[in-house]
């Protein structure tokens, strides 16, 4: 059975989601729809924006489409063009995040943006002295920079009515991370100062009544991810196959237990809809272990838990 986290528990909340084009962050806003909030979907991608924003990636999603998604789920979608590396740019939305709605209740920092970046698997392991140095700069700047100047301009909005949420996206928690090396010194470093970034910020919004939490998905289906074994969300369990019957990847061990974007993005509803949430403060958690606190299913009903495989 599809169980959602307190349907409609978050109506009249404002969410802000950075990084909602596509993969966890548009599953994070569709959920927030889900349960009825206003969620402002932030990203690089536009049909309407300007064309001098560009992503790193060259995909057809958009904000807009997560906008729409989240608005036919149950929320209010707003898309708002922003690159979330620009400071002045992220200024300005905290601006207009004030003046069009007033308060914000729930910060997503997910911009990643590095994913072509960190190369396929045959290049992973290059040692840093054979690492591209600006590439590996890059992936920093898209994974920390823009978590840093996103909360910097959004926080002050956050801390002004005790009980709001900050939620850092990253790939494995604390305590998995720790002693795994993650494909390059980079991006090891990257996902590594996400969680600790969950860790500071906590401590820092703890006096105004916040909670900040680092939190990670399993293996997630992203459009992406679909793309890569030639799948779609309906059919993702035909790449299981052993033996495909086309020129399509078979998906490695393992993926049977991966999930949708929309399973992280319901753990970030129940967080925010749970008004116990602060005990939650500066931890680092996945989307597996929140689904069992709380009780929600991905949208196929299933509780995936792939780091329960390692």
């Amino acid at each position: 059975m599809d169980r959602l986290p307190n349907s409609g528990a978050l109506r009249g909340r404002v969410a802000l989601v950075a990084g909602a084009t596509r993969g966890a962050g548009r599953g994070i806003a569709a959920a927030l729809g889900e349960a009825g909030a206003t969620v402002v979907c932030t990203g690089r991608t536009s049909t309407a924006g300007t064309g001098a924003i560009r992503s790193d990636y060259e995909r057809a999603e958009t904000i807009e489409g997560t906008a729409e998604l989240v608005t036919r789920l149950g929320g209010v979608g707003v898309a708002d063009q922003v690159d979330h590396l620009d400071s002045e740019q992220v200024r300005h939305l905290a601006e207009r995040v004030r003046e069009e709605h007033g308060r914000l209740d729930v910060l997503v920092n997910d911009i990643w943006g590095a994913e072509a970046l960190k190369g396929p698997p045959p290049t992973w392991n290059t040692p840093i002295w054979r690492h591209d140095l600006d590439t590996g700069l890059r992936i920093l700047r898209l994974a920390i920079d823009t978590h840093l100047i996103t909360s910097h301009h959004l926080l002050p909005l956050l801390i002004e009515r005790p009980g709001g949420l900050l939620v850092e996206v990253t790939d494995g928690t604390a305590d998995f991370n720790a002693d795994r090396y993650r494909i390059s010194v980079y991006y090891d470093l990257a996902k590594a100062a996400v969680n600790r970034l969950g860790f500071s910020q906590g401590h820092e919004l703890a006096p105004y009544g916040a909670t900040a939490v680092a939190l990670t998905p399993g293996w997630l289906r992203s459009e992406m991810m679909l793309d890569d074994f030639g799948v779609t969300e309906d059919s993702w369990r035909e790449s299981l196959a052993p033996d495909r019957s086309d020129d399509r990847p078979g998906a490695p061990a393992g993926f049977e237990h991966s999930e949708s974007p929309r399973f992280v993005g319901r753990a970030v509803a129940a967080l925010a809809a749970d008004p116990e949430r602060a005990r939650w403060n500066q931890r680092s958690v996945s989307s597996a272990l929140l689904a069992r606190e709380y009780g929600f299913t991905d949208i196929d009903g299933a509780q995936p838990d792939v780091w329960s495989t390692y």
